[in-house]
Formats: C-alpha cells, structure tokens, sequence
C-alpha cells in the first residue's frame, strides 16, 4: 500500500500498557485530525506495542504544538514517536559494484515517483555503472577497494554520506563486508539485498550452489545491515518456484527479478515509515 501524498505519518512504540490505542487516536480525534491508516501490533514476547497512523490534518495545523501535546500524553506510556510531514523524501546513497539491476530498477522507480526519495549519490568500487548513474544525473563517486588499506575508502564512503545529507544508504548488490565502525555508523539506516532466502548459500556463486543442491525454490532477502555478515533484521523476502529444468544461468536470471523487486519492497517500507526495530527482529506495519 502506498502513501497518500497530502497525509502525515504518526509512528510510536512504547511497553505494552493498557490504553495505548486511545492514547494516540484520541489525541489525534482532540486535534481534529482525520485518520485515513491505521495499523498496530503488540508483541506479547517482547512486552511492546507498535503503531503506526496516517492522517490529514485540520486547517491551521500547528506541527510544534501537535509535538509538544503529544509529548505530554505519551509519557505516562514511556511512549516514543515520530511525525513525518506530507510529500517527505528522504536522501538517499545507494553503494554497488558491477550488478546493476537492483541500480537500475530503483532509479527507475524514483524516477517515475514509486518510490519516493531523491538519489543523491552513487558510491562503487567499480567504474562500471558510471553511464548509468550519468543519464539519472546523479553524482558517482567511484572509490576503489585497497585490500590493505581499507578504511581509507571506507573514510571517503562515509565522507560522501555525510556531506550529502543522506538518511538512508542502500546496498544494492555492493559487494564488499563493511566494516564494524561503519556498520555501526550505519545501524538502522543501510539496507542490504541477498541472493537467497538467508541464512543459506553464502559465498561465491550462490545460484550455481542452489544449482547443486537441487532446489526448489529461490528468493531474496532485504534487511538491516549489522556487524553479523548477512544477519541484520529482515524487512522483506521474496521467493520463486523453480525445479529440475532451471539451469544455473536460469536461476540468476529469475534471482535478478526477485532481487530487484525485494529490495524496492523493503525500501519502500522504509521510506514511508513502516518498519520498526524490535530487537534483533522487525515490525512492519
């Protein structure tokens, strides 16, 4: 489901207490704000509740003192929020190497508005997609990897990050381990795509691995990066029916597919606040 292009995003999470729901749609009934989504979880393992509202707001909005007021309401719950205003598009980085697929598709995608964000740079350690990120007009900074000397990229990488302004970096089949520090700089705005439904055939040639294996179905995974190689928080998966008669080259041509379509899925999500952080785990409402 897509964001509406003239309504707010109210998103919170607090303990699981009693009241919760009518803690935030009544202030926002108070306001004379009119909820056009509404979705929330409770999870009875972890003891948290999340939310997340869509609203239109009344003539003579005021967004400091809608800030201030629900401050005040939410802290008998311990609550925690965000407010995200109309039209938001977030700046973002994406990092490759010679795949351009997943590059390809989300630049389409923004570029016809399905997903909205501008693309401020692209970062590779590679000359390869430099036309394609010249006909988007974007900026491409291609810093390549010294084995030996690795933070000394990953430094100009992160350079790029901040000057740019960017809130969120995509790994759009960047094919190099980050380091912790940057790991860490990252937590929570990096999202990776993987050729497989994880945890599973890690390593080099991971369809031909499939291929192998014999199996029967393919998929990708989108997640969070984190210091654990390929075990951040997932946020979408996608998978395909395949059997005996997919050939190596016929897996990577569907896994491309699924890949592109996965990684737009997750960062769509991300983009229009619909992810929560509930530890190593994710809420996506």
């Amino acid at each position: 489901m897509s964001r509406a292009p003239d309504t707010w995003i109210l998103t919170a999470d607090c303990p699981s207490v009693l009241g919760t729901v009518d803690a935030v749609t009544r202030y926002l009934f108070e306001q004379g704000c009119y909820v056009t989504e509404h979705h929330s979880f409770d999870d009875r393992l972890s003891g948290r509740f999340f939310i997340r509202v869509e609203f239109r707001q009344p003539d003579g909005f005021d967004e400091q003192g809608f800030r201030a007021g629900l401050t005040e309401r939410g802290e008998a719950f311990g609550m925690i929020f965000e407010l995200t205003a109309p039209n938001y598009r977030p700046k973002v980085v994406i990092m490759v190497s010679k795949a351009d697929h997943c590059l390809n598709d989300l630049l389409y995608r923004q570029r016809i508005n399905q997903l909205s964000m501008d693309v401020v740079a692209v970062v590779s350690n590679h000359p390869d997609l430099e036309p394609l990120a010249r006909w988007h007009e974007i900026p491409y900074y291609h810093f390549p990897l010294d084995p030996n000397d690795k933070p000394a990229q990953e430094s100009k990488v992160w350079q790029v990050i901040e000057e740019s302004g960017a809130e969120l970096v995509i790994l759009a089949r960047y094919m190099q381990v980050l380091s912790p520090d940057l790991c860490r700089k990252l937590d929570g705005k990096a999202i990776n795509i993987h050729h497989s439904l994880l945890p599973g055939f890690k390593g080099a040639k991971p369809y031909h691995q499939a291929y192998n294996k014999g199996v029967k179905l393919v998929g990708a995974t989108a997640h969070y990066i984190n210091n654990d190689l390929d075990e951040g928080p997932i946020i979408a998966q996608g998978v395909e029916v395949v059997d005996h008669s997919h050939y190596p080259e016929d897996l990577i041509a569907k896994g491309r597919d699924i890949e592109g379509l996965t990684l737009a899925r997750a960062v769509g999500y991300h983009i229009e606040r619909r992810v929560f952080l509930n530890a190593n785990r994710t809420v996506v409402l």
